[in-house]
């Protein structure tokens, strides 16, 4: 069950497709390249960082990796660094995947 600062991947979707929110993607390239969610904005783990200024401070914002170790981490660091509205997606693409929503890319 999803907790205060994480949501299951269909509540990110909903949010994202409303327009009010927004989704990063915070896996490497590579794995942007093979597999990815429509909409999503990739800012590896690595970069979040030094990208802090292309993540909105005045909406929702839905963090996801591939499973939710690495998203767990850039919503920490966010939430340290003035983004409180970030949310990480509990079990990242692959939960994604397995609820059925859209993703792009390899098979």
């Amino acid at each position: 069950m999803a907790t205060k600062g994480e949501a299951t991947p269909q509540q990110a979707h909903d949010a994202v497709s409303s327009g009010e929110a927004v989704l990063i993607d915070v896996r490497e390239p590579w794995e942007w390249e093979q597999l990815r969610i429509p909409g999503a904005v990739l800012i590896p783990l690595a970069e979040v960082p030094q990208r802090l200024d292309e993540i909105p401070d005045d909406r929702d914002v839905y963090v996801h990796c591939r499973l939710g170790g690495r998203s767990g981490k850039a919503v920490e660091f966010l939430h340290e660094h003035g983004r409180p509205r970030a949310i990480n997606v509990v079990g990242g693409i692959e939960a994604w995947q397995d609820a059925g929503l859209e993703v792009e890319g390899g098979g």
